[in-house]
């Protein structure tokens, strides 16, 4: 009999301790998310850590606490809790979302992908865990799985516009031209305020050559971003590519006004009437250009492209000494326009100077080799050889033009470069 008077002593007090013990990590609870609603996430972290001692395999407690390690910018800690939380519940899906996020945000895509793909594992049917699975592998630089991934977003969620825009960059950068254009389309027309889709969109439609359409993207940008003379510069470009210089001019000009502390305004029309004067041959364009030019130097933009405009004018103006000058600091601004450097080279080869040219070339080469064709490359390797030659650095012109060779095969009527 007093035995079991004894069990029923002990199974009380362990009952009110688990009860006591229940309510405790109950108000730990409750006092971390009060913390948290009040941005304390000093408190918030002791009330959690609290909650965790009273009850560690709880995964309530270690998951609000990685929550709020995250929002501290402790990831380390977080990803700690965040695994314990995955361990204790294998089928809660928040942990696993959330591991993702820090994965991602510390860089390491293949884990936050490893993890988005658990969660799917638990719920197929995520448009936004598809989308973050997208985004890692596209960030892990491996765009064509991110395009099934965000294909399956949009077809659970077609207005994830989020989900359109990665899409299109995924598909740009598998050269699906055509497709990518259509995925920026649909992000545009459900988030319309969104600057990143637009631009990215318009950049699009000038590698295509769909200048109209670009047009209306950069004028939507311009209107949406008034605080933003960038957006007046890019249209008043885009009608210059167009074959609109009139428009234009007007357009910056009409911005300068507006705007007369951004000087890369100036910038932009010295662009435009260059090329009217390289076009049509047309002195005041070419006096208009220079004006422009100088005007952007005087109020201080020192850019690399700049100086390059200015240089190009120069050479139009035939004051070379001066071109040369603008070439040179060209090429000590970063970062670096390549042009400067290719027109070095060709003053240099005026001069007679085939060491200069010879070093200008080769940098040329070493910065603008990634956006130039096969054949524009394979001809700048075949010249840098041939002055190699004319400077009989034997082993130099051999490595160029064997360089030329595997870039652009030589035809059957031509022999291979020794």
């Amino acid at each position: 009999m007093a035995g079991i008077l004894l069990a029923a002593g002990i199974a009380g007090v362990l009952a009110y301790t688990a009860v006591r013990d229940d309510r405790e990590y109950r108000r730990l609870i409750a006092n971390g998310d009060a913390a948290v609603a009040t941005g304390d996430t000093f408190l918030a972290i002791e009330a959690f850590s609290g909650a965790v001692a009273r009850k560690p395999d709880a995964m309530l407690a270690h998951l609000k606490r990685g929550e709020t390690y995250r929002r501290r910018g402790e990831l380390a800690a977080a990803l700690r809790d965040l695994r314990s939380a995955a361990r204790l519940d294998a089928t809660a899906t928040r942990p696993l979302e959330q591991l993702g996020d820090v994965n991602a945000g510390l860089g390491q895509y293949a884990n936050a992908e490893a993890r988005f793909l658990d969660y799917l594992r638990l719920d197929a049917e995520a448009p936004r865990i598809l989308y973050k699975l997208g985004l890692s592998r596209y960030r892990n630089g491996n765009a064509a799985t991110a395009v099934s991934a965000l294909r399956d977003a949009v077809a659970l969620d077609p207005r994830l516009a989020e989900a359109h825009y990665l899409l299109g960059l995924s598909l740009r950068a598998q050269d699906q031209l055509d497709a990518a254009v259509a995925a920026l389309r649909v992000a545009v027309r459900l988030a319309p305020a969104e600057t990143e889709g637009r631009l990215e969109l318009a950049d699009l439609l000038s590698t295509l050559g769909l200048h109209e359409e670009r047009i209306d993207q950069l004028e939507a940008l311009a209107a949406l971003n008034l605080d933003r003379p960038q957006h007046q510069v890019a249209l008043g470009l885009a009608h210059a590519d167009a074959g609109r210089s009139d428009l234009a001019v007007l357009a910056l000009g009409r911005a300068a006004e507006r705007y007369p502390d951004q000087p890369h305004f100036y910038v932009a029309l010295g662009r435009i009437w260059l090329d009217v004067a390289d076009q049509r041959a047309d002195p005041s364009a070419l006096g208009k250009a220079l004006e422009a030019l100088d005007e952007s130097i005087v109020q201080g933009v020192n850019t690399s492209a700049a100086y390059v405009l200015r240089g190009r004018a120069l050479l139009l103006a035939d004051d070379l000494d001066s071109a040369l000058d603008a070439f040179q600091t060209a090429s000590q601004r970063f970062p670096i326009d390549p042009d400067a450097y290719r027109h070095l080279a060709a003053l240099a080869l005026q001069a007679g100077q085939l060491r200069a040219a010879r070093d200008a070339l080769s940098s040329y080469d070493a910065l603008a080799q990634h956006a130039m064709t096969p054949m524009a490359r394979a001809a700048a390797a075949r010249r840098l050889g041939e002055l190699s030659g004319q400077l009989a650095d034997d082993t130099a012109e051999a490595r160029w033009l064997r360089l030329a060779d595997e870039i652009a095969p030589p035809t059957a009527g031509r022999p291979p470069s020794p």
